[in-house]
């Protein structure tokens, strides 16, 4: 077997043998009761804008990047068997550190590194990466429902957690209720749907029973659903400003010397304005580091069109060159751009339901942030 692995290096040898019984490694919720939680959050604040030439943030600030940490951290809670979600901080091990989205999330978590560092077993990863999401939005004017810190680690990856092979996603576009039991992401190592809309059909009344049927196994009802999409895309922008050929291998495949970093980007200096992470390219508000209701009014005050991103993504923007100079670039002073919408943005103002839901949020902005509050408590906490 060693030498078949010498020459071929796709094979990999089966070491689940060699681990313990015992997932666990420490003890958090003993340990979390001496921990500083205002010095904590104010460390993660400060991280937020503490910008590093090797990653710099969009806008200056590291909120945005954060809270899409926190999201795919906890988003992979699934009703079935009450696996997944934020509990474990299993988001750092095989097979979720390098699902394609999870793209770049392992520049967020060592950005937390030197804050994990300083208060040790303290506070837990599982912790740490949900709370660098909460903070950071409150940083950006959000008004969190409340945090509990008391997750705990595990040490390696769950091997009996089952995500689902090829064959588990086949058939899905238009009956997706026939996802097997327990899986809850109709699309394999993706947390949510198809962005780009179901088999990259861009089709926002298609994406909308896709949404309602995964976020249902994630015991997301209508209201839940919508806010959280509208919260989350109030804040950041999507990552595509070139070809993924541009791209090598996650952090399964990258080479030794890269010491766990994956997709590795050769297009200009590989990170700021030339990042590659899921292909759609751009901000769905005019001012992504702060709370408003911007995503809303954006939603609504357009006509949208179909085209493509740099890297070649379907994606919408306004009919007509409407909006071309609202939105900041991240990263190129004085540039400006469009606002863009996913097909899977634009199910929220198609689909009958989620339209009655948008309006009501899009008139009283104060009832959407009570309940993107509740639905991100909830997000975070349930599992």
């Amino acid at each position: 077997m060693q030498d078949a692995v010498s020459k071929n290096p796709q094979i990999k040898l089966n070491l689940e043998v060699l681990k313990q019984a015992n997932y666990y490694d420490h003890d958090y919720r003993a340990e979390v009761k001496n921990l500083d939680y205002a010095a904590v959050k104010a460390d993660v604040i400060k991280a937020c804008k503490d910008s590093q030439e090797w990653w710099p943030a969009d806008w200056g600030h590291y909120g945005p990047f954060f809270c899409r940490l926190a999201w795919h951290s906890a988003g992979t809670y699934r009703i079935y068997d009450g696996r997944g979600g934020s509990n474990t901080g299993n988001q750092r091990f095989d097979p979720l550190y390098a699902w394609p989205d999870n793209g770049n999330l392992d520049k967020a978590r060592r950005l937390l590194w030197p804050i994990k560092k300083k208060y040790g077993k303290k506070v837990s990863w599982a912790d740490l990466i949900v709370l660098a999401g909460d903070a950071g939005m409150e940083d950006m004017g959000f008004k969190s429902h409340g945090f509990s810190f008391g997750r705990v680690d595990v040490s390696q990856r769950e091997t009996d957690a089952w995500w689902g092979v090829k064959s588990s996603f086949e058939g899905l576009a238009k009956e997706p209720w026939n996802l097997e039991k327990p899986l809850a992401a109709p699309n394999m190592e993706l947390i949510y749907v198809n962005p780009e809309g179901p088999d990259g059909i861009p089709d926002p009344l298609l994406a909308g029973a896709h949404i309602r049927d995964s976020f249902g196994r994630m015991s997301m009802n209508d209201w839940e659903t919508v806010a959280l999409i509208a919260g989350g895309h109030t804040f950041g922008k999507g990552h595509g400003a070139g070809a993924g050929s541009n791209v090598g291998p996650d952090p399964r495949d990258a080479e030794v010397h890269d010491q766990g970093f994956g997709w590795k980007n050769s297009l200009g200096k590989g990170n700021a304005e030339f990042t590659i992470t899921s292909g759609l390219e751009g901000a769905w508000t005019t001012n992504p580091t702060r709370w408003d209701n911007g995503y809303f009014t954006n939603l609504f005050k357009y006509d949208w069109e179909l085209f493509k991103s740099p890297a070649g993504a379907q994606i919408w923007r306004p009919k007509d060159g409407a909006g071309a100079d609202s939105v900041p670039d991240a990263h190129v002073p004085g540039k400006k751009t469009h606002p863009v919408m996913y097909t899977t943005d634009l199910a929220l103002i198609k689909d009958p339901e989620y339209l009655k839901v948008s309006t009501k949020y899009h008139e009283d902005p104060e009832f959407f942030h009570k309940s993107f509050a509740k639905a991100w408590f909830k997000l975070l906490h349930r599992d």
